[in-house]
Formats: structure tokens, C-alpha cells, sequence
């Protein structure tokens, strides 16, 4: 996919490759990648069928059109109009395939929220962010487990961890990246004040293959009790682990498992694909810094804005989407903020593209 156009050419190079991972005889041999890999091809395979399809609509309507105009048939005039009609409908659906054109887009996503300031509100803001993903994930149908759950100490929670599985999972929650800041009436202020607090929000593609070395003396590996909310302990032994890389203060926890190796190996997993996104970073930076562009930090700027006191209101910063129906958006209904976020980005790539002088 390049900038907005629905690049067939470079599906059907992919659909190819699919292909031939599908037909290698040790494809079983891990049984979650050959799921994955399969339902791929099988989107691509129908995604080029519609695509023949109305390339094959197309020419026979411009035949009949020829046909009828030759022959006066004004009946077979109005017959093809119809037709087209369904034919631009399919088009617009087939549209929304561009906007996902990021090379992660299709992957999976390790999703993290975390408190930041503003105390007890903000823990309790984290945990109510957790609370609209959740449900936003369930709308969508997409398989989540939350790997690490740390609780506040007096309510809310300091972070929370998620792997999530899904069609364009990454591409569809990297609308979230960033700093979200909520304006209420504090219920945990005695006098009833407006308090302004934050959460942060980090997404990263799980990139099954980008295999990351990671020396062993780098990290500081932790052992502690496994949480669930509330605090309540899922056991009573030191399952749950955390991994610290200390050349790069990267952290990452795991608590899903019962047992403290299995846990250890999901935080190593995860570990290498923050530690891969951590690459990546620093090499768009290194561009950016050629380009002589400036790379905005996730935290330090707000992306989006939830006002439930003085008036309710949710506002995209960067988009500029606005929206009153707030506890719509608090109880999972974030389509539309996807959706003009998606929009938003395809945009940028599109005026990024046209000043490097590339086509599309």
C-alpha cells in the first residue's frame, strides 16, 4: 500500500509469498502461525477476487454502454447505471483498505496503559481507560490477554498490560498512542473540585520473526506475586515476572501464566518486541534528524481530551474530532475516533509522499 491508493500490485507480490509459506510441509509445526498466516492469505485471496471482480464489472459495463447507446435501448442505459451504482459501492468499500498501509498494520499488538499525573485520579482514570479498551476489543471481536496489572495503592491501577489479536489490531489501536488527559469533578476530593489528571497510552507491534538479541547481563529480572484487580492474588507463589533492560530502562512484566517460566518467556517475547519498536524508533528518528524534522514524544503531548465537568465533551486533538455522547466512548465506543484517526494518518503519508516526490 502506498500513500492512499489500494496498491494491487503489492498484493498480489504478498499473496504470492503467502502462498508459499502455506505450502511448506513444517507449516503445522507451529500451529498459531500457520492459523495467522492462513486466515491471512485467505483475506488477500479475497481481497484480489473483489478486486477482478469489479475490474470485470467494469469492462462489461462500458461494453453495454457501447451496445446501447449503437441500439438507442435507453431500458439497458438505465440497467447499467444501476449496476455501477452497486459497483461504486463495493469500490468505497474496498477504499477503506488504504487506510491501512503501515508495514505493522496487520500484526498483532502489545497494548499498555499506564497512570501519569494527577495521583489518585489519574490511577483511577488509568483504570477506567482499561475498562473502554476492554470493551472496545470485545465490540471489535478481538482476542486480548492482559499479560500485567498493577493496582494503585488506594484505587485505580498504576499500569496495565495487554497482548491483542485481531484484523489491522495494530493499525486500529496505534490511534491511541499517546497522552490522554480527562477534566472531572475529583471523587476523591472531599470539596467536590475539578481535577485534571493523565494516562499514557504505548502500542507495539508484536513482529512475530524480528528475533532480538538481548544480552542476559542487560537485564534485572524480578519475581512477585501475581495480581489480578482489586489486588486480589490469582496465587500465592512468585509467578509473575518482571524484566528490566537496563541500557535502556525498557521494562515489561508478565503474570498471565501460573507458572514463573512460561511467565518468564512471554515477558522475554514481549521484551524483544519493545526492544524492536525501540530500534525502529531511534532509526526514524536518525531520518527525521536528516530530513531536519523534529520527532514529537509520545508523552509531553496530549492527543486527545475527555471534559466530563463543566460539560461533556471528547475532543481529538489531533484530528479535531469532537463528541458530546461521551459515555458512549467510555463504555468501548471508540469507532468513530478510530476511524477519523485512520483517516488523519493516511493524510500525513499522503503530504509526506507528494514532498518526497513520490507518486501513488
Amino acid at each position: 500500500m502506498h500513500g492512499g491508493s489500494f496498491d494491487v500490485e503489492s498484493k498480489l507480490s504478498e499473496l504470492a509469498e503467502l502462498r508459499a509459506q502455506a505450502a511448506r510441509p513444517d507449516l503445522w509445526d507451529d500451529p498459531d502461525r500457520a492459523t495467522r498466516l492462513t486466515r491471512r492469505l485467505g483475506r488477500i485471496e479475497r481481497l484480489i477476487n473483489r478486486v477482478a471482480s469489479m475490474e470485470k464489472d467494469l469492462e462489461d459495463a462500458v461494453i453495454l454502454v457501447e451496445l446501447a447507446r449503437e441500439e438507442g435501448d435507453s431500458e439497458t442505459l438505465e440497467e447499467v447505471v444501476r449496476d455501477l451504482e452497486a459497483t461504486a459501492a463495493r469500490i468505497a468499500v474496498l477504499e477503506e483498505e488504504s487506510l491501512y498501509f503501515g508495514e505493522y498494520d496487520d500484526h498483532a499488538a502489545l497494548f499498555s496503559v499506564h497512570a501519569g499525573a494527577g495521583g489518585i485520579d489519574a490511577q483511577d482514570w488509568a483504570e477506567m481507560m482499561v475498562r473502554m479498551y476492554v470493551r472496545y476489543l470485545t465490540e471489535l471481536g478481538f482476542d486480548y490477554e492482559m499479560e500485567d496489572l498493577q493496582p494503585g495503592e488506594e484505587a485505580g491501577i498504576k499500569s496495565a498490560t495487554l497482548t491483542v489479536e485481531g484484523e489491522h489490531a495494530y493499525a486500529i489501536l496505534e490511534a491511541e498512542r499517546g497522552v490522554h488527559r480527562l477534566v472531572r469533578i475529583s471523587p476523591f476530593d472531599a470539596n467536590s473540585r475539578r481535577h485534571t489528571s493523565f494516562a499514557g497510552v504505548d502500542v507495539v507491534p508484536l513482529v512475530e520473526d524480528a528475533e532480538v538479541e538481548v544480552n542476559r547481563d542487560d537485564l534485572r529480572i524480578d519475581t512477585y506475586r501475581s495480581q489480578g484487580a482489586g489486588g486480589q492474588h490469582v496465587n500465592t507463589a512468585d509467578s509473575a515476572v518482571r524484566l528490566t533492560h537496563l541500557p535502556t530502562g525498557i521494562v515489561v512484566a508478565c503474570q498471565a501464566e501460573r507458572s514463573q517460566l512460561r511467565n518468564r518467556n512471554k515477558a522475554m517475547s514481549l521484551l524483544q518486541a519493545k526492544l524492536a519498536e525501540h530500534a525502529r524508533s531511534r532509526q526514524q528518528q536518525d531520518l527525521d534528524e536528516i530530513r531536519g524534522e523534529q520527532t514529537e514524544a509520545a508523552w509531553g503531548r496530549q492527543i486527545r481530551s475527555y471534559v466530563l465537568q463543566p460539560y461533556q465533551q471528547i475532543k481529538d486533538l489531533r484530528t479535531g474530532l469532537e463528541t458530546g455522547n461521551v459515555q458512549r466512548v467510555l463504555d468501548g465506543g471508540l469507532g468513530s475516533l478510530t476511524e477519523s484517526y485512520l483517516h488523519w494518518r493516511r493524510a500525513n503519508r499522503e503530504r509526506q509522499d507528494r514532498k518526497d516526490g513520490k507518486t501513488f
